[in-house]
Parts: structure tokens; sequence; C-alpha cells
């Protein structure tokens, strides 16, 4: 019997050749055009992971295999590559890039997998620098977590917690001192930058990911801010004209009702 992920894959192949060739919006889509709609399902998929909402997961996964589906098309139609070679290339890289499963290497640690990762990366693969990889327009928490993945993939990491943290404090005293004198606001930025990347790279040591932590605060606090904007209206009130001890108040309340 046929395999159904299989069937299921070549149904959905059908239909992308069926819309590209009949359906008025498909047939006019560039990679250009689909580039900020596959960054839309992208969050959209963050969201349903942070919600760990499981069917709405499959649905966004479903709308960003679309779109990988989509961009193979298209690059079909001009000779670039097709669907088949995408897949090829994953499998091939996923090969290299796991010795100690297709290879002789032994490894006892997930660390010490991510390690050869980033050294295989720069010995077998042709990346010219550590960080070369590291897309220039990730967001700018990411993209420092990854950075510093990649330094310390290649041995550049504080030895210790400890020595990770004190760079948190040195930092924020940096911070401190700069404000403290009336220093530009170049120089104070600069000094809040080197804060949150110590901070970061805090989080990294301790093994929390400090996207995703931010990314609860954020979903915690809109929630609690909208009890304070409910409340205000059963008071028939706008939250704009509750002085800040009233809206602390109901913060306190919101942190008990949430």
């Amino acid at each position: 019997m046929e395999d159904a992920r299989l069937i299921a894959f070549k149904r959905l192949l059908d239909i992308m050749d069926e819309l590209r060739a009949k359906c008025p919006w498909d047939k006019v889509q560039t990679i250009e055009s689909l580039r900020h709609l596959t960054i839309e399902e992208t969050f959209e998929l963050n969201d349903a992971i942070l919600n760990n909402d499981l069917q709405n997961m499959k649905k966004e996964l479903g709308d960003l295999l679309l779109h990988i589906v989509f961009y193979a098309k298209i690059a079909e139609e001009k000779s670039a590559f097709d669907i088949a070679d995408v897949a090829n290339a994953i499998c091939d890289k996923l090969i290299v890039r796991h010795p100690h499963i297709f290879g002789d290497e032994k490894v006892e640690t997930a660390a010490q997998v991510l390690d050869n990762w980033e050294k295989i990366k720069l010995d077998r693969e042709g990346n010219k620098t550590v960080l070369g990889g590291v897309p220039t327009t990730m967001p700018s928490i990411l993209k420092a977590y990854r950075m510093q993945e990649k330094a310390a993939g290649v041995g550049f990491e504080w030895p210790s917690t400890d020595d990770a943290w004190n760079k948190v404090e040195e930092e924020f005293a940096e911070l401190r001192e700069t404000i403290d004198n009336g220093e530009t606001r170049q120089r104070q930025e600069e000094e809040m930058g080197d804060l949150l990347f110590a901070l970061i790279n805090y989080s990294r040591h301790i093994g929390i990911n400090p996207d995703e932590a931010l990314e609860h605060t954020n979903k915690k606090f809109k929630e609690r801010f909208s009890y304070i904007e409910k409340r205000a209206a059963e008071q028939g009130r706008k939250v704009h004209n509750l002085s800040i001890d009233e809206m602390l108040a109901l913060w306190k309340e919101a942190k008990q009702a949430i």
C-alpha cells in the first residue's frame, strides 16, 4: 500500500499545478509577491505554538507547506529548481550534518551535536565566516541569540553561568553611568544594547530562549491590560481617564484573576 504521506503530498502538488494554470490570483504571483505572506504565515504558526494549539498548528503548517510548494513551482517554471531539488537538498544537508548517524563519528550529548553542526558548516560546506549564515533581517533578539550560539559552537563562550551573569551586572553599571553622567543618546543606546546582549547571553546559559520568554511576557501583559480596559468599561469609563493608582489597583486584580 502506498504511503499515505506521499499520497497527500502528491495531492498538494497536483492542486498547486491546477491553481497555477487556472486561478487568476495564483497565476500572477511571484517569488517577491509571496514573501510578505510567508512572513505572516510564519508569525501565525508562532502564535499557535506559543498557545500550544496543536489543531491550529496543523493548519498553519499546511499554509507554510503550501508556500514552499508555491515557491518551488515558480522556480520550476523558471527552470531554476523544482520541489524534488528542494527535498533532495535538505536530505543531503541532513546526512552531511549528522555524521554520528550516517557516518562513523561518535557523540554523547545534544551539545556535541550542535558543536559539530557549526564546525561542519565551516569545514565542509564552504561557509566563509562563523556568523555569515545569520540572516541580517532576523529580529534583533533572535539574531543576537543565534550569533551567540554560533560563536559558542567554535569555543567563543563564557566558561560559566556566573561569568555570564557578571557581564550582565557590568553592562548594567555602565548603562547607569552613562545616564547619571548625562552622556549622549548614542552612548546610552550603545550601553543599552550591550546590556540586552548580555541578558540574552545569560538566558542562553541557563537554558531559556529569551525570545520565547519575552513573547510569554507580552501575552501576559496584553491579557492583564485588557482586563484593566474591561473593568474600566464596566464602570462606564475609558482607560485613559483612570489615574495611575486606579490602573495599578486593577492590575493587581488582573494578576489574581488571570
